[in-house]
């Protein structure tokens, strides 16, 4: 998978210690998906007690991402 990664989902990364290789596998299985504002999808993955979002776009080439953020619970109508 061709991962690009903006400074802002980098910087977020750092800030919640994920790492590329966890967004990667995210990407590839995650446990729930949705689409987003402006063409954007957002992927979810239990992590410990949280869930991991990571929103990105596929381009041709390469999939985007755009930002990765912690939250407490899945939005509604995720799987539990």
């Amino acid at each position: 998978m061709n991962l690009y990664f903006s400074r802002h989902a980098r910087n977020r990364m750092r800030r919640f210690g994920v790492s590329p290789g966890e967004v990667e596998q995210l990407l590839e299985g995650p446990d729930h998906t949705e689409s987003g504002e402006k063409g954007r999808r957002n992927a979810w993955r239990k992590r410990n007690d949280r869930y991991i979002r990571v929103t990105y776009v596929e381009e041709q080439e390469r999939t985007v991402v755009v930002t990765v953020t912690l939250k407490d619970r899945l939005p509604k109508g995720g799987i539990a």
